[in-house]
């Protein structure tokens, strides 16, 4: 199974944050975790970083964080994701779709994915197998 994180999943994890769900934390901390990082939540968590928003020092720290952990594999933000962002119209934020783009894609590749949010416009979608 692959395990699409979504931003503040990763930013809570990263964190020790206690609103990161039972099961996310579980799969976030196991060793043998497959994880994808959509590039688009890469870029919004470096934006939250950046504003201070979060207890995570510095872009830097944070890009280290990602970048010494060999379970994270960056999915890059293509056309195939744009493509499938326009079809999902039910999620109102456009990161969020794109977030959830990438996660269907991995599925259309026959992968079995599940995506790490606690988002409730994503859940309530239905689109994708939601963790939390």
């Amino acid at each position: 199974m692959k395990y699409v994180i979504d931003t503040h999943a990763l930013i809570w994890f990263l964190e020790g944050n206690q609103r990161l769900g039972t099961q996310a934390q579980a799969i976030l901390s196991n060793l043998t975790s497959q994880l994808v990082l959509p590039a688009i939540a890469l870029a919004e968590a470096a934006w939250i970083v950046e504003r201070r928003k979060t207890s995570i020092p510095s872009v830097n720290a944070l890009l280290n964080a990602v970048n010494s952990d060999p379970r994270i594999a960056i999915y890059p933000l293509d056309r195939t994701i744009i493509t499938q962002t326009l079809s999902l119209l039910s999620i109102h934020e456009m990161h969020d779709r794109q977030i959830v783009a990438t996660a269907m894609i991995l599925q259309n590749q026959g992968e079995t994915v599940a995506l790490l949010t606690c988002d409730g416009n994503i859940t309530a979608s239905g689109v994708i197998s939601v963790i939390w």
